[in-house]
């Protein structure tokens, strides 16, 4: 499985050099920050929390012997979670960030690298 490293993990150092040819590949994204409603950034961090905990919780099952089956279920737990926030992030950027766009050609800009990045989300 691939992955896109955002501007903002290689800007944080989460990403080597290897990972360079990517923002090639990918073509110009925006570098602006998009702004969202405080309460709604709250709850997405709170459901990344939890899935924070699952995922550490997983590695406590992992570390202390589990049946596998038990880990797996929690495994499916924390992906299912994970698509719930995500599916969640894509519906905030489309209200904030592309309907709300500071012209119709900016619109179009946000618009394609969505697509983009949902191409790689449905692989």
């Amino acid at each position: 499985m691939s992955y896109a490293p955002t501007p903002h993990m290689r800007q944080a150092g989460l990403f080597g050099s290897r990972d360079k040819g990517f923002r090639a590949w990918l073509g110009p994204m925006s570098s602006s920050r998009e702004s969202h409603p405080p309460e709604e950034t709250q709850a997405l961090t709170v459901r990344l929390r939890k899935i924070t905990g699952q995922l550490h919780g997983v590695e406590r099952m992992l570390a202390t012997d589990y049946d596998c089956p038990e880990v797996l279920m929690q495994l499916v737990s924390a992906r299912r979670a994970i698509k719930a926030l995500s599916e969640k992030l894509i519906h905030s950027h489309m209200e904030h960030c592309i309907e709300q766009a500071s012209s119709p050609a900016d619109a179009r800009r946000k618009l394609r690298e969505l697509l983009i990045v949902l191409e790689r989300y449905v692989d």
